[in-house]
């Protein structure tokens, strides 16, 4: 199997664990759950087809019955957590817990890098402005925001670029974008995302009051759509935005970071409510 820290969905650890074992013996569901000391013979093919969860007693269990042990016992915890939270910010709690886990023990969590890119605003808009500001020490890129920054969090951001790879340190203060996307593909992108999202959605709302009118765009209009048109104007913004980014990609020269939201929601039920 790979290592536990490759996973961040203990479900599909679960199975994974289970169809290992299966591979080299006459092993079950039935044998998994009574090896967990679970009285129904099914119960943890449930909890991996996601029709059941784990309790706090039932986590403990499982984790003996794969014979987790150390870190990995402790990131398999955290991994139920970040899998079974209700809210965002509980998830981001046990995701955090779960990178600080493998850091310790020096392991490796998939897409960490880009969890930590996406979750705060200050890294994007810093790996836009610090290549465009040679020499600028951290103060003067702070300065050179809307949004509220600190010396301290832009100092920060450009570290951590610079160590993912994600900016290329060249001189005192002089960084370079690297050819590295910033893209992941783990359950945890998603959530860094809503988190970006309502951090510029924010500051959308902030620029209608700071910024003059004709130093930004704002525009808007309520639609009454079916489920086909709504999906087709999906596709169309999404085809926007890919071009947007293919345009801004050919900048050379620029002098200004922007941010463009595309924004699309409900404001009523509809008739499946």
């Amino acid at each position: 199997m790979k290592p536990i820290t490759e996973y961040q969905d203990y479900r599909k650890y679960m199975q994974d664990f289970y169809e290992e074992r299966k591979r080299s013996s006459l092993f079950s569901w039935r044998e998994f759950s009574k090896l967990a000391g679970f009285s129904s013979p099914n119960y943890i093919q449930l909890v991996c087809e996601g029709k059941s969860r784990l309790s706090n007693n039932g986590v403990e269990k499982v984790a003996d019955a794969m014979g987790l042990a150390g870190a990995d016992r402790d990131y398999f915890f955290a991994m139920e957590r970040f899998g079974d939270a209700k809210s965002d910010a509980k998830k981001i709690q046990a995701f955090n817990e779960m990178q600080k886990i493998a850091k310790e023990n020096r392991l490796r969590v998939v897409d960490a890098e880009a969890f930590k890119y996406f979750e705060s605003w200050v890294n994007p808009v810093m790996r836009e402005l610090a290549p465009i500001m040679p020499g600028a020490k951290p103060l003067e890129l702070a300065r050179n925001c809307y949004p509220v920054v600190s010396a301290t969090e832009v100092r920060q951001s450009l570290d951590f670029m610079v160590h993912a790879n994600f900016l290329k340190k060249i001189g005192e203060d002089t960084y370079q974008q690297t050819e590295k996307i910033v893209t992941g593909s783990s359950e945890a992108i998603p959530l860094a995302l809503r988190s970006m999202n309502r951090q510029m959605s924010k500051f959308a709302t902030d620029a209608i009051d700071d910024i003059p009118p004709e130093k930004r765009h704002t525009a808007g209009v309520t639609l009454g759509l079916t489920d086909a048109t709504y999906k087709w104007l999906v596709q169309k913004l999404e085809m926007l935005r890919q071009q947007v980014v293919a345009v801004a990609a050919k900048e050379k020269d620029y002098d200004k970071v922007y941010r463009l939201n595309l924004q699309l929601f409900p404001l009523t039920k509809g008739k499946e409510a």
